[in-house]
């Protein structure tokens, strides 16, 4: 019995945006999807449709990409005002920005344990930040034109970068150096992701291709030639065995890791998809476009045989059908398997914890983080005050000295 995923159904379609739709995000807990656009704002979309959607203002120019904290109770934006912002995403839109680098802000981050983010710009420079406070703790400073994206790997120990000098990074987060440089020769990478067993890395390039590389024998794994327009956004299924593409060619195709071969097709933005993210538990994945859209698309994965072996399957989701097409299967090797201790870990993890203690735990790491983000504000509104009380009393000084002098003379 091989892994499959089920015919992809469209669980929930959001209009609120009016410009293209740049990034997109699930929640821990798959209640909420936030997406960044070209029209300055962030919003954040309930998954229950009684529930109104939030639309954060903050940002003054366009927002590249946003991202949920791993415990939900954050979102993090950058923009092409160079700073990035952490919102609260509830109804009072709290949030506390921090001026990043010295030109647009492409990319935004978290560290797997919720303390660090990382950050990318066409200041051509990597940084490194404390969530809490906003700290800067380094910058990585290799690459000779804008960086457009980086990620931290799933044991955060790894950073990986992909400029438009046409090379993607992956550097040691410890020492601070560039460990090793692959290189692209037709086109740049706009997105790059690791593998959730952190072994390989996935960019999705200029030149209409995608590729997987393995971080440790720096061999190219697969390479996937599928879309006929830039391919935007990538994002791998939990579970390690899928990988979801995005397109300028308007589609999004489900790659098929193990097999090395295509798997689905789907129609179902205008023009450019832009952005694309699988759920935490791979069964929804949420695709933004050029057409201003967002779509929350339900996609379970089976157990039982694939009945998608031979041709590819191309899917327009609204409509619920499936019907073989003669796209040009891909020249691929099959990804190696999660090893056995891998397997192992998480199948005990799954089920170690009681549910109602994790949602207890939730909980507990929720307020934290709403608490941390409050503390923030309060900081800097007494750093502000500090900053006010020093500039009266050093006028005081200067009137003082003044009027001694007066006297003097």
């Amino acid at each position: 019995n091989s892994s499959s995923l089920s015919d992809p159904t469209l669980e929930r379609h959001f209009k609120g945006h009016r410009d293209n739709v740049t990034s997109v995000d699930f929640s821990c807990n798959m209640k909420q999807i936030a997406t960044g656009s070209m029209d300055s704002c962030v919003m954040i979309w309930n998954m229950k449709p009684q529930m109104r959607a939030y639309r954060f203002d903050g940002h003054k120019e366009a927002v590249i990409s946003v991202q949920f904290s791993p415990s939900g109770h954050l979102v993090a934006s950058a923009s092409r005002d160079k700073t990035v912002r952490l919102w609260v995403p509830s109804m009072k839109a709290e949030s506390t920005a921090f001026r990043a680098h010295t030109a647009t802000v492409r990319s935004v981050n978290f560290s797997g344990d919720g303390l660090n983010l990382v950050t990318a710009s066409d200041d051509k420079t990597i940084k490194v930040w404390t969530v809490h406070r906003q700290k800067f703790l380094f910058s990585l400073n290799q690459h000779i034109n804008w960086v457009r994206c980086a990620k931290f790997s799933p044991d955060d120990r790894l950073i990986v970068s992909s400029s438009d000098d046409k090379t993607i990074k992956l550097w040691d987060k410890n020492s601070r150096e560039c460990i090793h440089s692959f290189y692209e020769h037709a086109g740049y990478a706009n997105h790059v992701e690791f593998h959730p067993s952190g072994t390989c890395i996935a960019a999705a390039s200029t030149d209409n291709s995608v590729k997987v590389w393995d971080i440790r024998s720096h061999k190219m794994l697969q390479h996937y030639q599928v879309h006929s327009g830039v391919v935007n956004s990538l994002s791998f299924h939990p579970a390690g065995n899928f990988l979801i593409t995005a397109s300028s060619d308007s589609t999004m195709k489900i790659l098929d890791l193990v097999e090395g071969k295509l798997l689905y097709t789907l129609h179902g933005h205008q023009g450019p998809v832009t952005s694309v993210a699988f759920s935490r538990t791979g069964e929804y994945f949420a695709s933004g476009g050029s057409d201003e859209q967002v779509h929350a698309v339900q996609h379970q994965e089976n157990t039982t045989p694939s009945q998608s072996e031979g041709a590819p399957h191309s899917h327009t989701y609204r409509h619920l059908s499936s019907s073989s097409s003669s796209t040009h299967q891909p020249q691929a090797r099959g990804l190696p398997q999660h090893s056995p201790q891998v397997q192992a870990q998480s199948q005990a993890s799954d089920g170690g914890v009681p549910p109602a203690l994790a949602r207890t735990l939730d909980h507990i790491i929720g307020q934290l983080d709403i608490l941390t983000q409050t503390v923030s504000i309060l900081e800097q509104r007494l750093t502000l005050t500090e900053d006010k009380l020093k500039e009266c009393l050093e006028n005081q000084m200067e009137i003082g000295l003044h009027l001694q002098r007066r006297e003097e003379a």
